[in-house]
């Protein structure tokens, strides 16, 4: 059955007491063994369906645990969800021994019954002794990703999971919403579609054809700063340094996907100011194969980012298409002329034929939605004109240069 709703997770962390740590861990525990008694019941009757389960196992998870009836509900419901899976691959392979699954990851599974978000930041939380209440912290910033979620009512919570790792404790916020109508499907072939280009680079890390530049120098700067410390601390090679290593690798990642996020909703707003149906990036795999690999970290911002896009694009039924990158930084949005000499320096174009100036990434973001319009045209089915957004209008195959309004 197809799920009519766009689903996301928003991650977080719980600002608690030491006390409220406490009763989270207990928690936790009895989750696991309530998930472990409904595992068994369900493998020794051959259940693996939810509310079937839920009334073979329900009264003895009670019995057995300091579990609310809600979380010994949804503990059912979860090793039912594990039970599926495993006789989900017995069917596909009669011969591969399965075993009953067995829960020991340090998470525990709430639901809007157990858990409930306030408009303030904070979060109630059921536990094995009543409810705790607690802030969430959040970036301070409102462009923030999770606030995306957070602030906009079209976004409901829905099964979050509550998490501890190394010590710390982490909420992955559920949120989901119907899906919309696309808007590539809505529209007839004779009607005009615009595309929004996006360069993909390493001075900006994401340029459009609206001119909507994305520095990536702080990103190279706080990437450069985290591999100098922990260069520094692998030569210490302590086992403080080490954990000190991973502590960084998460504020590191939690750090750049923040910064990739905003970027990201800059891209979208920048689709839905100029009413674009269609995002074009470059093809990933070519970038790959013509990257060096000193510039991993490039790539990986790079997929990252449009990944992010991807997600947030089809919340507003916006597509997001790909073409090849060849000669998308050498050939003149102006006259067509394609040659390496356009290119004069890395930020700097200047065509050979015409003598067109403009920025390079930007020449780049324009050749790679244009792209994308002439694919449209080549279509048998496509009888009206596709155009690519700029800064200032838009440009069509038949009409050219079309200022706005």
């Amino acid at each position: 059955m197809a799920d009519d709703y766009l689903r996301r997770t928003a991650i977080t962390r719980p600002i608690l007491t030491t006390d409220q740590q406490d009763l989270l861990e207990a928690t936790i525990t009895e989750w696991k063994t309530a998930c472990n008694i409904s595992s068994r019941i369900g493998w020794e009757n051959g259940e693996t369906r939810k509310t079937y389960l839920q009334d073979l196992a329900y009264d003895t998870v009670l019995e057995e645990t300091h579990l609310g009836s809600q979380h010994a509900i949804l503990a059912t419901h979860q090793a039912a969800a594990a039970l599926d899976g495993v006789e989900a691959i017995e069917d596909l392979d009669e011969h591969y021994k399965t075993s009953r699954p067995e829960f020991t990851s340090n998470t525990v599974k709430y639901d809007t019954r157990t858990m409930t978000l306030f408009d303030d930041g904070s979060v109630s939380l059921s536990t094995v002794d009543g409810r705790i209440r607690c802030d969430l912290n959040l970036p301070d910033e409102e462009d923030g990703y999770q606030h995306e979620y957070l602030n906009d009512d079209e976004w409901e919570v829905t099964e979050s999971t509550l998490s501890k790792r190394d010590g710390e404790y982490y909420l992955h916020l559920g949120f989901r919403k119907p899906k919309p109508e696309k808007q590539v499907e809505r529209q007839d072939d004779d009607e005009d579609r615009t595309v929004l280009g996006v360069d993909l680079g390493i001075v900006n890390i994401a340029t459009t054809s609206t001119a909507y530049f994305a520095s990536g120098r702080e990103l190279r700067h706080q990437h450069r700063e985290f591999e100098r410390i922990r260069g520094n601390l692998q030569q210490t090679g302590t086992q403080s340094a080490h954990r000190t290593i991973q502590q960084m690798s998460g504020r590191e990642s939690r750090y750049l996907r923040d910064q990739l996020h905003q970027v990201a909703n800059q891209i979208l707003e920048e689709a839905r100011t100029h009413d674009c149906e269609y995002i074009a990036f470059e093809n990933l795999k070519h970038i790959r194969e013509r990257a060096p690999p000193v510039k991993e970290f490039h790539q990986w911002a790079h997929r990252q980012l449009v990944d992010l896009v991807e997600y947030k694009a089809e919340a507003h039924g916006i597509s997001v298409e790909f073409v090849d990158p060849k000669n998308t930084s050498r050939r003149c949005p102006e006259c067509g002329h394609t040659s390496e000499g356009n290119r004069v320096r890395q930020a700097e174009f200047e065509c050979e034929s015409c003598g067109a100036t403009q920025n390079a990434d930007y020449v780049g973001a324009k050749n790679v939605g244009w792209r994308y319009v002439r694919r449209g045209l080549q279509s048998s089915r496509r009888t009206g004109d596709s155009q690519l957004a700029l800064k200032s209008g838009m440009v069509t195959p038949n009409r050219g240069f079309v200022p706005s309004d």
